[in-house]
């Protein structure tokens, strides 16, 4: 568990491949000169900046988590903590809900998605930062655009606690928007995600 005093990561992977088929999160690909499953490249920035990493999966999904962990480096598997979410077909709220409780004492947490491969590390880092300087939201921009991730501070607690549905956080980060500390980011894998085969052209432009 992390200590009470520190920012909790938490990387969302329990969400359904409906619009992508396959279970998208195992599918190999070429990033950076490594050919790996979506969910290892996503996984691989948060492990150079957090010690652990939260990652929220499926009921029953011991394969799923062997293939990752054998993917990964022996280092990189120690900062592994997975959770598995009874409900998490009741939408991406029931994950978030379920990293956030697995963390219930930590002074804030760091929300993002096991389909985000390009997310560079600077960009975690910075909203952690953030949350850890006394913000009480952080996002990462950029062109003007909000990406991920998203850090809570423990203010949040409770609200995050209570969602509900397939929107994840995103009626509080509008509700409060002018409390949302932007970070500007000269990266785009902050908006990338992986809902469909042909996203992984977007990967290399």
């Amino acid at each position: 568990m992390p200590e009470q005093d520190e920012i909790a990561a938490i990387v969302l992977a329990a969400g359904a491949s409906r619009r992508f088929g396959t279970d998208k999160l195992l599918c190999q690909f070429e990033l950076n000169e490594n050919t790996l499953p979506l969910i290892v490249h996503s996984l691989q920035p948060w492990l150079k900046v957090f010690g652990q990493v939260t990652v929220v999966v499926q009921p029953d999904t011991g394969d799923f988590c062997r293939v990752v962990e054998h993917a990964l480096a022996d280092e990189e598997v120690a900062g592994i903590r997975w959770v598995e979410c009874r409900n998490a077909a009741h939408g991406m709220a029931s994950s978030l809900v379920c990293g956030v409780a697995a963390n219930i004492t930590a002074a804030g947490w760091m929300i993002g998605l096991a389909d985000m491969p390009s997310v560079p590390p600077t960009a975690i880092l910075h909203v952690r930062n953030a949350i850890e300087a006394g913000a009480l939201l952080a996002a990462p921009f950029y062109d003007g655009k909000r990406g991920h991730p998203v850090g809570f501070s423990a203010a949040y607690g409770d609200e995050l606690l209570a969602l509900q549905g397939d929107t994840g956080a995103r009626s509080l980060l509008e509700r409060d928007a002018a409390l949302l500390q932007r970070v500007e980011i000269e990266d785009r894998g902050i908006l990338i995600d992986i809902d469909r085969p042909e996203d992984f052209m977007n990967l290399h432009h």
